[in-house]
């Protein structure tokens, strides 16, 4: 059977590069188009019809900005999907850009999958009434999902969390420190994010955190739609080091991290490193969330565990001497942060084991064959 997914952003990438690859286990007959990014196209052997790297807008001011670029990808899609008629569309995540595509497969008669569900319990929780009319199958990968959709009797598949299976798989490397230049002093890695606004409104902050903590070397993160010298410009000429595809083996060497608000929490979590969530964002884009996000909190871990499990520190409270401070605390309170690892422990428990893209699979074989 052919597939057809979309993925908008590097993490959704990540998570359609697994699915793909048990997509292949389940069918061994299956075929691919694409338009996501490098993690997919290796798993799938095709080339993106788009990369996730000219797709993702964050928050409503950039979104504005960018909408020439956004109905000329959904030109893009909805023409080749007309061409290509695959059994399956999977959409991953961002809905903005997929649910209008659910919509235009839905009259075409195409099946339609979301694997992980938008987001729409934090805002505009009125889009489950769309989803209802545009996707047959919803999979979600957050334990709370199940409880939201049941209100609206709408039947959903919980199939765990897909970073369980990503973690689980990752060939770390033990000789991360050597082969990066890196010592035998503690780290403090520094996660600013894989969207250009977020790495320009965060590392400033996080770059100024070296000067506080003389005893650490700091390791940035980087996303693979970037460079080195896009970094270096925040950077300059201090020795604070720029890795890239090797987050997971960053965290694992990590004393504490600072992440930004998005999947990284998670993983973060996942691994069990103490970690501080921060956030920035052009203000109208954040004076207009606040007004219409329903949640409490922002980052995964909180949300899951409902309640605060890791600070978060969110627009002006953003800054390096708040940072300083609970990374401080992080670091030498030995109690705070037993406790936060603890939080860890339950947030594990709840998500429960890994196989989330194999049970997936599974599914959305089993639902097209039938």
């Amino acid at each position: 059977m052919n597939y057809y997914l979309i993925a908008g952003e590097t993490s959704g990438d990540l998570h359609g590069s697994n699915l793909i690859k048990a997509l292949k286990t389940e069918d061994s007959a299956a075929t691919f188009r694409i338009v996501g990014g490098n993690s997919m196209q290796e798993a799938s052997g095709e080339v993106p019809l788009i990369h996730c790297a000219d797709m993702s807008f964050m928050g409503f001011v950039e979104v504005i900005k960018n909408l020439g670029t956004i109905r000329k990808n959904l030109s893009i899609v909805k023409n080749d999907l007309k061409q290509h008629r695959p059994d399956t569309l999977i959409l991953i995540d961002f809905p903005g850009f997929n649910l209008k595509i659910a919509a235009f497969a839905k009259k075409l008669g195409i099946t339609v999958c979301y694997y992980i569900s938008p987001k729409i319990w934090a805002w505009n929780q009125g889009r489950v009434h769309q989803i209802k009319k545009v996707v047959d199958h919803m999979f979600c990968i957050l334990p709370f999902e199940v409880d939201f959709y049941k209100k609206f009797h709408y039947q959903v598949d919980y199939i765990g969390n897909p970073l369980l299976d990503a973690i689980e798989s990752y060939p770390f490397n033990p000789n991360f420190l050597a082969e990066n230049g890196l010592n035998n002093r503690p780290v403090i890695a520094l996660l600013p994010g894989s969207r250009k606004m977020e790495i320009d409104m965060l590392m400033p902050e996080m770059v100024d955190l070296f000067y506080l903590f003389p005893a650490h070397q700091f390791v940035v993160a980087g996303a693979p739609t970037f460079d080195e010298a896009y970094y270096k410009r925040y950077i300059g000429d201090l020795p604070i080091s720029v890795v890239f595809d090797q987050t997971y083996d960053l965290l694992k060497h990590a004393d504490a991290a600072v992440v930004t608000s998005g999947t990284a929490t998670l993983e973060t979590g996942i691994l069990g490193i103490p970690q501080v969530v921060v956030y920035r964002a052009n203000k109208l884009t954040v004076w207009i969330a606040r007004l219409v996000i329903k949640v409490r909190f922002i980052s995964l871990v909180n949300l899951i565990n409902n309640f605060l499990s890791v600070r978060e520190l969110i627009q002006d409270e953003c800054h390096t001497r708040n940072i300083a401070d609970e990374l401080n605390e992080l670091i030498n309170n030995k109690s705070h942060r037993e406790s936060v690892l603890e939080n860890y422990a339950l947030l594990n428990e709840k998500l429960g084991t890994a196989g989330a893209s194999e049970k997936a699979a599974k599914l959305i074989v089993q639902y097209i064959r039938a």
